[in-house]
């Protein structure tokens, strides 16, 4: 069994007592009675022309193992924000990667909250994706609940009839969805599924190999409409100026910024591009 296989079949036994029908009219309530979350879409979409950055939340992972231990999801969003990010990526699987539901909920309800300093207010909050392996609707309702703007599908590890059912209920939630993809297959069912953002995961989920050539050879054979977004892998500004050329219009960078001393260095670098 290869990896991704394995957190598929986690992921789909520890959801299993939450599963219940959730109806779109029942999401398309939730949305109009929650506050209305930041627009992940349009935040990837500068108007500076620059390359976006969303910088991701991540603690650990399979393949690197232990990345950093932080105090908070909230401080780093901070670290984040300071530093020009467009958008976040919020680990809340905890088995692999460290994440919970609480981190997201931490970084969105903190980011709502005014500064104690004196004569502060709340800073414009950052569209916060939830990054995590999405296979049922009830999971859209809980990104919803908790203040998220966007949810991840991950293409290769869903059924067309899965794609749809989350597709459809993140659009009553009032959620963009980032399509992930890894070959020209996957491109063509994202874009079936009327895909407006589509990152290309360099790494491949199931032996967790990485390679910048994918989003070189990918990015170029997406439809014009579609945000582009190069995610995994990307380190140095070197790295993004290849993605960069290759068209992409965002990058989606965890590893990096969590090991740097001063991540705000590394995004303006990556935004100078």
């Amino acid at each position: 069994m290869d990896k991704l296989t394995e957190i598929m079949a986690h992921k789909r036994r520890e959801i299993a007592p939450l599963v219940r029908p959730v109806f779109v009219e029942e999401l398309a309530e939730l949305n109009r009675e929650l506050p209305k979350p930041p627009s992940f879409l349009s935040a990837l979409k500068r108007t500076d022309g620059r390359l976006a950055v969303i910088a991701e939340i991540k603690r650990r992972s399979p393949s690197a193992g232990a990345i950093k231990e932080i105090g908070s999801a909230l401080e780093q969003a901070q670290l984040y924000r300071t530093a020009g990010a467009s958008a976040l990526s919020i680990l809340t699987d905890e088995k692999y990667f460290g994440g919970t539901l609480g981190d997201l909920i931490g970084v969105t309800t903190g980011f709502a909250r005014p500064s104690a300093a004196p004569g502060a207010s709340a800073a414009d909050p950052l569209p916060c994706l939830r990054k995590d392996f999405m296979v049922h609707p009830i999971q859209v309702r809980q990104a919803r609940e908790a203040g998220a703007s966007a949810i991840l599908i991950i293409v290769r590890a869903l059924t067309d009839e899965e794609i749809e059912a989350l597709r459809n209920a993140a659009t009553a939630a009032g959620l963009d969805a980032l399509f992930e993809i890894h070959n020209e297959e996957e491109l063509k069912r994202a874009v079936h599924h009327k895909a407006k953002i589509i990152g290309v995961n360099n790494r491949d989920l199931a032996v967790f190999r990485t390679d910048l050539a994918l989003s070189e050879r990918l990015i170029p054979l997406f439809p014009k409409h579609v945000v582009a977004v190069s995610e995994s892998g990307i380190a140095t500004a070197a790295d993004a100026a290849r993605v960069r050329a290759a068209g992409a219009h965002a990058v989606l960078v965890g590893e990096a910024l969590m090991k740097v001393p001063d991540p705000g260095r590394l995004i303006r670098e990556f935004q100078s591009l």
